[in-house]
C-alpha cells in the first residue's frame, strides 16, 4: 500500500480532487484541483511546485566513485566538473537501455544520482573490488521541483544560495528556513526550472517558505496530469511509457539502444571501456531501425474525421499513455507514445517510435485515432523535438 511521501501532510489539504497514482509506492498527487488546466499555466506562465520525492536516489561516494559512474553510464564522466549536473542513460551489456536519469557531481568523488527505477542493486554489481560505496538515500532526502518563469524570483527571495549565478544544469548549495538544501537547475518541464534537494525530516519547512513567499508570484502546487503535458511539449521521455527498460523487457523490439531515443549525443565511445560499448560501437557505425521523434497533428484533418460523425472534436483533458500505430499508407511503421494537446502551441502532439526511414522532419504519416470506437487515421507530420523550447530555459534569470 502507498505511503505519504514528506510533503503529504502540506499536499493532502490542497488536494481538493483527491485525484491520486502511486509512484514508485508513494501517494502522487495528479492534480490538486478537478482539472490541472492551473497547474500546466503555472508551469508555463508563473510558478509551479511539483513533488517529486518519489524519484529513487543514491549517493556515490569513495576513492573510486567516478570510476564507478563512468563504468556505468554512456557518458564520460570526467568531462563533468564538481557542481554541474548531467542527463545520461545506462545500458546492458547488449546496448540497451536500462534507465536514464540525472547525476550531480557534488565534489571530486561524491555524486548524487537520481533513476526512475530502483537500481541499487546494479550499481553495487558493478562496483565490487572497488573503493566505491553506493548508498540508497530514497528516503533521506526529499525533492521538489520549482518551475516556471517566475520560479527563479521566488527561489531568489527565500534561498540563502548565489541563485542569479546558478547556470543552466548546475548546482549549488544554500538554505531554505534554516535548512540546508542542495540547489539545482534542472527540472522535467523543459522551461526555467529548478529542483531542490533536501532532508527529508526536514522537508515541510521548506515547503513552507516557499508557499508562503510564492503567493506573490502565483505559485501553485502542481500534479502529475499537468507535468505529463509539460514534458510532452519539451520532448521528454518516460520510462516504461515512451521506452521499456530493457531490465522489464519481454522480447527484444521492446529494447531500446539510446540512439533509437534520442540519446545519441549521450554517448561517449571514445571514453574509457563501459557497459554496452562494443554494442554501442556497432549501433554507431551500422544505424538503428527506430528513431523517437515528434508528431504534430493535422487539428484540421480531425475536425473532418468528427464532423463526419456529427460531432464536435474536442482537445483531449490529458496526455495519454495509450501507444497507437503510426502508418505510411496502409502499412504500420511505427507507434505514437504519449499524445497530449498543448495548450501553448495550440496543436495536438506526440512523441512517436518511428522506422527510420519514415523519421525525417516534414515525412507525412498518418496516425491511429478512435472516434465512437471506431478506429480511423489522422493525418501527422514528423518534426524534430522539442515542440517547446523557451530561451529562458537557459538564459540568465532576471
Amino acid at each position: 500500500m502507498p505511503i505519504g511521501t514528506a510533503f503529504h501532510e502540506r499536499t493532502f489539504p490542497l488536494c481538493h480532487s483527491l485525484n491520486y497514482r502511486e509512484w514508485s509506492g508513494y501517494y502522487t498527487v495528479s492534480a490538486y484541483e478537478v482539472h490541472h488546466e492551473h497547474e500546466y499555466n503555472a508551469i508555463r506562465n508563473a510558478c509551479a511546485l511539483i513533488d517529486v520525492s518519489p524519484l529513487y536516489k543514491y549517493w556515490i561516494t569513495g576513492k573510486d566513485a567516478t570510476r564507478l559512474v563512468n563504468r556505468v553510464i554512456t557518458r564520460d564522466i570526467n568531462k563533468v566538473k564538481p557542481g554541474q549536473v548531467i542527463y545520461c542513460c545506462w545500458c546492458d551489456e547488449e546496448g540497451r537501455v536500462i534507465d536514464d536519469g540525472t547525476i550531480s557531481r557534488l565534489d571530486e568523488n561524491v555524486y548524487r544520482w537520481t533513476a526512475a527505477d530502483p537500481s541499487l542493486r546494479w550499481f553495487r554489481q558493478n562496483g565490487l573490488n572497488m573503493d566505491a560505496q553506493v548508498e540508497d538515500i530514497s528516503e533521506k532526502v526529499a525533492a521538489l521541483a520549482l518551475q516556471g518563469p517566475t520560479s527563479a524570483k521566488l527561489l531568489k527571495s527565500v534561498a540563502e544560495a548565489d541563485i542569479a549565478a546558478l547556470k543552466y544544469f548546475r548546482v549549488t548549495s544554500g538554505k531554505i528556513a534554516g535548512v540546508p538544501v542542495d540547489i539545482s537547475r534542472t527540472g522535467y518541464t523543459g522551461d526555467l526550472g529548478y529542483e531542490i534537494w533536501m532532508p527529508w525530516n526536514a522537508a515541510v519547512k521548506v515547503w513552507d517558505a516557499l508557499s508562503d513567499k510564492g503567493k506573490q508570484f502565483d505559485l501553485h502546487a502542481t500534479g502529475m496530469l499537468a507535468l505529463d503535458v509539460a514534458r510532452v511539449e519539451a520532448g521528454l521521455l518516460l520510462i516504461e511509457v515512451d521506452y521499456i527498460s530493457s531490465k522489464k523487457a519481454l522480447i527484444p523490439s521492446q529494447k531500446f539502444s539510446p540512439y533509437e531515443l534520442g540519446f545519441g549525443r549521450m554517448v561517449h565511445l571514445e571514453k574509457e571501456n563501459f557497459i554496452g560499448k562494443r554494442a554501442l560501437e556497432r549501433d554507431a557505425k551500422n544505424g538503428v531501425p527506430r528513431q523517437l521523434v515528434g508528431l504534430e497533428v493535422d487539428w484540421s484533418d480531425v475536425e473532418r474525421l468528427y464532423e463526419r460523425y456529427e460531432l464536435t472534436p474536442a482537445a483531449p483533458a490529458q496526455a495519454s499513455r495509450v501507444a497507437v500505430p503510426v502508418y505510411s499508407g496502409e502499412r504500420q511503421v511505427g507507434k505514437a507514445t504519449t499524445t497530449t494537446w498543448s495548450p501553448t502551441l495550440k496543436k495536438m502532439i506526440a512523441l512517436a517510435s518511428i522506422q527510420t526511414e519514415y523519421s525525417k522532419p516534414g515525412t507525412s504519416l498518418r496516425m491511429e485515432i478512435t472516434i465512437e470506437a471506431i478506429r480511423l487515421k489522422t493525418n501527422v507530420k514528423v518534426t524534430t523535438l522539442p515542440f517547446f523550447n523557451p530561451p529562458r530555459k537557459t538564459a540568465s534569470p532576471v
